[in-house]
């Protein structure tokens, strides 16, 4: 089916990709059929794939048997109902259609002038969602700061220390280097991308101070202000401090509000990581965990793990965008246009590391348009009461411990056993293909996560997998 040139024409397109739509809603319909956790062994895909790519080219039919039949087996099927692993990536048909009009229209948004609209609905859309959450004033485009679409909340982390570096260094640090002993700080439980954005922008780890926790795991104040007085002493310059909302071990709530204000005493750039919890702060009720976020210089979370929006679509807040702007602005000849030099428009690539730009901003919209503020929160609210409910079975078994009180939508419990016979009874678990779960570490001890938050997960999916992980308790103690 292909013309002289090899091109797909526009009614070739309308053909397959009908196909490829049905193929995507039979998935949807069919997944619970799947095994969640992907079966296969490694070097298996790859076996299968020919070494050679085809020197004519080959018909969409034959592309989608070869997906069913070798790419499928390989897929763990982060949108299946039974999926608690890690955190939530869900995603929902409104975003999967944004997603395939931005991928139709193919703009490179990396300027305003590069397609207008791609710039302006994402400053809406984020406004939207700063009024959504009730987000301080200051994180509007109306005001000093405003919002801005990264890929992953590590790009965000990464963007807010090289910010909060060139505030610290005057912006010497962008032409000079780094001169200065900069000291950062975060918790013990901090995610993993804090210290890898320590080490890109040149800080070193070395210089990144680990904060111990209380028993709910959240970072403790008294600790970080004696830390940063120790280094103060020694001669070192306190930068930069993230606080966690909802930590991806434990989901732990750091005290927002109490490292804020040692932020400003302190003159460190302060950042609130809410990757995955930050979607609750949809729902009012929720907004308390957020108290002190008035404080923050920079504000990110993920609608690609809580939001029904696909993967990926991170927002990140600032409150005042001059300082990445100066931090990160660099205008060569080619990108030189009336509207940048006007000065009345927004040119994301100065908001940020990269220069090109998805729009991804169409997918946010069409997933706030299409459910409303109102089903956005009834879903959250729905999953956290899931959550409650798996807690309290946890607490009424014999067989198990709640290991921290689920302040929204991931338990951690443990088999009363050693460490040895959780992992056990984890993998017994994930390799029926029925669920998939994961674990963590906790002072010391193996803890089962089970994070409940994909999109079509309802209770009678919970009560399957309580019910099977019941049986195989039963399994490896006998």
């Amino acid at each position: 089916m292909k013309t002289g040139n090899f091109h797909m024409t526009p009614e070739q397109f309308r053909t397959e990709g009908k196909k490829v739509i049905d193929w995507i809603a039979d998935y949807y319909e069919n997944i619970e059929k799947y095994p969640v956790l992907s079966q296969v062994k490694p070097g298996e895909i790859i076996e299968k794939l020919p070494l050679s790519p085809p020197q004519k080219g080959e018909p969409l039919d034959r592309m989608m048997t070869d997906i069913d039949e070798i790419i499928m087996p390989g897929i763990t099927h982060w949108q299946s109902p039974n999926f608690y692993a890690f955190f939530p990536s869900n995603t929902s048909f409104p975003s999967i259609l944004g997603d395939l009009i931005s991928s139709g229209l193919g703009v490179q948004g990396m300027i305003w002038a590069t397609s207008p609209a791609a710039t302006e609905l994402e400053t809406r859309v984020l406004d939207w969602l700063a009024g959504m959450m009730e987000m301080p004033e200051k994180f509007r485009s109306t005001s000093t700061g405003g919002g801005v679409i990264q890929d992953t909340a590590s790009t965000s982390a990464l963007t807010a220390v090289i910010a909060a570096r060139e505030r610290a260094t005057n912006y010497e640090s962008n032409k000079k280097g780094v001169q200065q002993k900069l000291v950062a700080y975060i918790s013990t439980q901090t995610h993993s991308s804090l210290e890898k954005a320590i080490k890109m922008a040149g800080i070193g780890s070395e210089n990144l101070r680990l904060i111990d926790v209380d028993e709910k795991f959240a970072m403790r104040p008294d600790l970080l202000e004696l830390q940063i007085e120790q280094d103060k002493k020694a001669g070192l310059k306190p930068f930069f401090i993230c606080g966690a909302l909802g930590t991806t071990s434990s989901n732990a709530m750091d005290p927002l509000d109490k490292i804020g204000e040692i932020a400003k005493n302190e003159n460190c750039w302060f950042h609130i990581d809410a990757a995955m919890s930050g979607t609750a702060m949809l729902c009012p009720e929720f907004r308390y965990l957020m108290k002190g976020v008035e404080s923050a210089d920079s504000f990110t979370f993920n609608p690609h793990k809580w939001m029904f929006t696909n993967f990926d679509c991170d927002v990140f807040w600032v409150g005042n965008r001059n300082e990445l702007i100066n931090t990160f602005s660099i205008l060569p000849e080619y990108l030189k246009n009336k509207a940048t030099e006007s000065g009345a428009v927004f040119d994301y690539r100065d908001w940020h590391v990269q220069l090109g730009r998805r729009f991804r901003s169409l997918k946010l919209w069409f997933v706030i348009r299409h459910y409303g503020v109102e089903g956005l929160q009834l879903h959250i609210r729905k999953h956290v009461q899931l959550a409650d409910e798996f807690a309290k079975w946890v607490e009424n078994s014999a067989e198990f411990e709640l290991f921290v009180q689920p302040p929204l939508n991931l338990v951690c419990f443990r088999l009363k056993a050693s460490d040895e016979l959780n992992l056990k009874l984890m993998n017994e678990c994930n390799s029926t293909g029925k669920i998939y779960f994961t674990h963590t570490k906790l002072n010391n001890q193996i803890v089962l996560r089970f994070s409940i938050g994909q999109t079509n997960t309802e209770k009678e999916h919970l009560e399957m997998a309580w019910t099977l992980i019941h049986e195989k308790v039963k399994e490896i103690l006998n």
